[in-house]
């Protein structure tokens, strides 16, 4: 993935990443931002399940990696999860963590719905995959830029 971060300057990405390792404390889970500023695909899923696998999501330990993109000028997201956590929990289980996003995004408050989704997500996941001692960060925590 292209290193292209223009959308969010260095002080808001460091607070993203700060929600992310936080989400990390409470969860065994591992979290990605992917942000890109048009989404290549009509499907906004179909692009978050190719950066989901072009990120190695797929490749954690518990199968329970999540990905939250981000296509800002097509006012597009997506909050995606491996089928790890998809085999334990209801269906609707992210539309709480999408409609705080949405809440946020349509303010334009892009940072804090992203810091907000990503926190929320760790407690969510804290009750089917907790933290454990021992437990290793299988993936970088920061955040991804495409084209």
């Amino acid at each position: 993935m292209a290193a292209e971060p223009v959308f969010f300057n260095d002080e808001e990405q460091q607070y993203i990443i700060e929600a992310i390792q936080e989400a990390e404390k409470q969860t065994s889970g591992e979290v990605k931002v992917h942000i890109e500023k048009k989404c290549p695909n009509e499907d906004v899923m179909e692009r978050a399940k190719e950066v989901f696998l072009a990120l190695h999501l797929h490749e954690t330990a518990e199968s329970n990696g999540v990905l939250f993109y981000l296509a800002y000028e097509d006012r597009k997201f997506a909050v995606l999860g491996d089928k790890g956590i998809d085999e334990k929990v209801t269906a609707d289980f992210w539309n709480s963590t999408k409609e705080l996003l949405r809440s946020h995004f349509a303010k334009g408050e892009y940072k804090e719905g992203l810091s907000r989704g990503i926190r929320e997500a760790g407690i969510q996941l804290k009750k089917h995959f907790p933290f454990q001692s021992g437990d290793i960060n299988e993936l970088p925590d920061d955040i991804s830029f495409g084209q």
